[in-house]
């Protein structure tokens, strides 16, 4: 069992069977040694968003939904990964992730509902995983997602 493999084990991950496109776009492209993971939503097992992965983030909205909706999110990424290399342990580097985030009006706590997602790279790829980062308020995602994750990986050759 591969290192990152044993991590995820440890953390009770399963990565899911990655998502297909919604539309006219590929999962991952590698350019050189960087891998570029298009924009994932908070899928889970079954394939759907859960209720309260839906919807938008207001002015007294919880972050916790929003957390585990871009921990969720970075989990897709990685199952993204992991279908297109075969082996994490292929990830030298986390370069960077982007958060989207479906907003109405003010919410003050984005970077608090990224940390689902970055806090989630670092426990995987410890020191390698911590990365640079955007995070970002959208008025619409996708399915209306509450957040998507989209990432930038260094691989080694």
């Amino acid at each position: 069992m591969s290192v990152i493999a044993k991590r995820l084990e440890a953390l009770g991950i399963v990565l899911p069977r990655p998502g297909l496109p919604i539309a006219n776009y590929v999962p991952v492209v590698r350019a050189g040694n960087l891998a570029f993971v298009s924009g994932q939503l908070p899928l889970g097992p079954d394939g759907k968003i859960a209720n309260a992965h839906i919807g938008k983030l207001r002015v007294n909205s919880p972050v916790e939904p929003a957390r585990d909706a871009a921990r969720l999110a970075a989990i897709n990424v990685l199952a993204q990964l992991q279908s297109e290399f075969s082996n994490l342990d292929r990830v030298v580097r986390v370069v960077k992730l982007t958060g989207y985030f479906a907003v109405d009006g003010f919410f003050d706590h984005l970077p608090q509902a990224m940390n689902g997602a970055s806090n989630l790279m670092a426990d995987i790829f410890e020191a390698s995983g911590r990365h640079a980062r955007s995070t970002v308020g959208v008025a619409h995602l996708p399915l209306s997602a509450l957040c998507e994750v989209e990432g930038i990986f260094e691989l080694e050759y």
